[in-house]
């Protein structure tokens, strides 16, 4: 990736870039080599591959069907070896460490402690596991030369019946590395009102959640989560573009569902590549987050499954890069967008941006600037050497 115009980042400046991520599933982003250890050891043998690098490749092409049903299937393989202590820890703390080998800063990840019970463990027991990893990932990551903050966002099914009991346990674990609450699964037949009381006893302990909404189906599932449920964010949020109409000589009209995202900035989780994946969107030049940041929406850029998409959050922002020549000066704004919108305490995300975040970005405009004066400076030539 060259630089064709003032500000726009290079791939390694993109990967050296602090960056926030607030959309990224544990069981979605685990290394090929670790799924495969762990089916060895605990004897689960309905992997499609055993071989690290083909496995990769199956779980990339499973998931690119164009099918948001199809894409969340290929979790009954991830899920099947993260049923142990061991296994959740080992898994949690190599997330930890892979984010911030590519530049992240601060990370939720997100999990349904239900969906992790097979093995004989309790939801405490793989809440308790999965922070005891995040906490060794960031002490590998600091010794590596890597700093990285991760919280945890614990997810209930929404095609199941725990959502009241997941959103107790993430309020009881909300001082122990759980900063809130989510649903997730399948969008259609299964709306966020049918989670109505998880979601009042969050508001009632004044904790945050947001919501997977906006992205197989439509406007009424974005509505029902802001209007009835009190979401913080929308996870993805892709469809709010339907109540949006881009006319021929460019002007833009605003519904009044995507007016009050905007004017109440409601922070969207976009998820580029997992959104092509799921037919969200066509090509990332088509992308709805092109026009969402051009009015600015509060938009930020995620990974949603790492492993399923074959995806980073550098690569996510390679791809935007490439589609919109966005800037060091847009990377920065996603990134801010995403601290703003944090579960953590104000003045902790105000810190991260303060002292992380503008630091980070100003040392890459820096190199950019020199980069560039060097350059350009003309060689001198002959005669003014007197020669």
């Amino acid at each position: 990736m060259q630089n064709p115009k003032p500000g726009v980042p290079t791939r390694e400046q993109i990967r050296r870039a602090p960056k926030v991520l607030l959309h990224d599933h544990l069981d979605g982003g685990l290394r090929p080599g670790t799924v495969v250890d762990i089916a060895r050891e605990t004897g689960y043998d309905a992997l499609p591959e055993t071989d690290p690098d083909k496995l990769g490749t199956w779980f990339r092409a499973a998931a690119d069907s164009g099918s948001l049903e199809r894409y969340l299937e290929t979790f009954a393989h991830t899920c099947a070896v993260m049923q142990t202590r061991d296994a959740l820890v080992r898994v949690a703390a190599e997330c930890a460490e892979d984010l911030a080998a590519d530049g992240v800063v601060y990370a939720e990840v997100r999990y349904a402690p239900e969906q992790h019970l097979e093995g004989g463990l309790t939801l405490e027991e793989v809440v308790e596991a999965v922070n005891a990893g995040f906490r060794e990932g960031e002490r590998r990551a600091r010794e590596g030369g890597n700093r990285i903050r991760v919280g945890a966002l614990l997810t209930a099914m929404r095609h199941a019946a725990r959502s009241q009991e997941i959103a107790e346990l993430a309020n009881s674990y909300r001082d122990s590395g759980v900063v809130g609450f989510d649903i997730a699964g399948a969008e259609a037949g299964y709306p966020p009102t049918r989670h109505l009381d998880a979601f009042e006893y969050m508001k009632r302990e004044n904790n945050h959640f947001t919501i997977h909404a906006g992205e197989a189906f439509g406007l009424p599932s974005i509505w029902q989560a802001l209007q009835w449920c009190g979401a913080d964010r929308l996870g993805h949020g892709v469809r709010i573009i339907d109540d949006i109409e881009a006319g021929p000589g460019g002007q833009v009209s605003l519904g009044r569902l995507a007016s009050y995202v905007r004017d109440k900035r409601v922070p969207l989780e976009m998820c580029p590549t997992s959104n092509l994946q799921t037919g969200a969107a066509s090509s990332y030049a088509e992308h709805p987050i092109g026009l969402l940041r051009r009015l600015y929406f509060r938009v930020t850029v995620n990974t949603d499954n790492r492993l399923m998409s074959g995806t980073s959050l550098s690569r996510e922002f390679e791809h935007l890069v490439e589609a919109f020549g966005y800037t060091l000066d847009d990377m920065q704004w996603f990134t801010v967008n995403a601290m703003k919108s944090a579960f953590i305490p104000f003045d902790e995300r105000l810190a991260m941006i303060n002292e992380v975040i503008k630091p980070g970005y100003a040392e890459l405009k820096a190199e950019w600037l020199f980069d560039q004066a060097t350059s350009e400076r003309p060689l001198a030539s002959g005669s003014a050497r007197g020669e």
